[in-house]
C-alpha cells in the first residue's frame, strides 16, 4: 500500500492518503498533550504504544462483533485503517467517578458506580469541547436517532468487553473515550484509538495510575506506566 500526502494532523496522529480511496494510513505521534492542548509534552515511545494497544483491542473487538475501522497494522507507528466520516461526538463511558467527572459534581475519585454512564461531546477544540446530550446532537443533524442508538450500543458493548479483558490484566478500566465514523455505505463503526491517551486504567491492587494522567498531573513515570499496560496486554491477548 503507498503512503500518499498527508490529510491531516492532529494532537496525536497523522493521517495519509493511500492509491485506495477507501483506505487511509494512521501514523502515532509521541507528542502529548491534555487540557484542550493547554499543556503539551512528550512521551517516548507512546506512539508504538498506542498503535499495538489498539490495533490488539480492536482485533479483540471485531471477534466479539464491534465493527471497526482496522485493517491492518503495517509498522510499530503506522496502521491502514478503512477511511470513514468521523460524527464529531466523543462517547465517554464511566465506570468508576474520576477527573472532571468529580469536579463537575462534587463526586470523590474512586466512586464505583452501580451502572455505567455515558456522555457525549461535541468535538470542537474552539468551543472546548462541551457536554451535549443526544437530543442536541440530533437537533443539530451531528448524528441520527438510530445512529445514536448504535453508538450507545456498541459503546456499552465495548466497555464489558474491555473492562473484563482488563480485570484479568490485573487492570482496573475507570473510564474511557471513543469515537465513531461512517464508511462509504453509512455504516457506523468504531474508529480513532483505544489507548492510555484515551483510557483511565489503574492498578487494581495498588491503584496506581496506568494511563495519561500521569502527564496530566505531573505524576512522573508517564513512560513506565504505558509500558508497563502494554506489557500486561501482550501476556494476555
Amino acid at each position: 500500500m503507498t503512503k500518499r500526502q498527508q490529510l491531516y494532523e492532529g494532537k496525536a496522529k497523522k493521517v495519509f492518503a493511500t492509491d485506495d480511496p477507501e483506505l487511509l494510513i494512521v501514523s502515532y505521534k509521541d507528542d502529548a498533550t491534555a487540557f484542550n492542548g493547554l499543556k503539551k509534552g512528550t512521551i517516548v515511545g507512546k506512539g508504538i504504544v498506542n498503535n499495538k494497544m489498539s490495533n490488539l483491542l480492536m482485533k479483540r473487538l471485531e471477534k466479539a462483533g464491534i465493527p471497526t475501522h482496522f485493517t491492518k497494522e503495517l509498522s510499530d507507528r503506522e496502521t491502514l485503517v478503512k477511511k470513514v466520516s468521523i460524527i464529531p461526538l466523543e462517547v465517554i463511558i464511566r465506570n468508576i467517578a474520576a477527573g472532571s467527572f468529580s469536579k463537575r459534581y462534587g463526586v470523590e475519585e474512586g466512586f464505583v458506580f452501580e451502572t455505567p454512564t455515558i456522555e457525549f461531546s461535541y468535538k470542537n477544540d474552539a468551543l472546548g469541547d462541551p457536554l451535549m446530550d443526544e437530543y442536541h446532537a440530533i437537533a443539530m443533524k451531528l448524528a441520527t436517532k438510530d445512529e445514536i442508538e448504535t453508538i450507545k450500543k456498541y459503546a456499552f458493548g465495548v466497555n464489558e468487553l474491555l473492562k473484563a479483558f482488563w480485570a484479568e490484566c490485573g487492570v482496573t478500566l475507570v473510564d474511557f473515550k471513543l469515537e465513531f465514523g461512517r464508511l462509504s455505505d453509512g455504516s457506523i463503526v468504531l474508529a480513532d484509538e483505544i489507548s492510555p491517551d484515551t483510557c483511565r486504567l489503574w492498578d487494581s491492587a495498588t491503584g496506581e495510575k496506568l494511563d495519561k494522567d500521569r502527564f496530566r498531573r505531573d505524576l512522573g513515570g508517564v513512560e513506565d506506566a504505558y509500558a508497563e499496560v502494554m506489557k500486561r496486554l501482550t501476556q494476555h491477548i
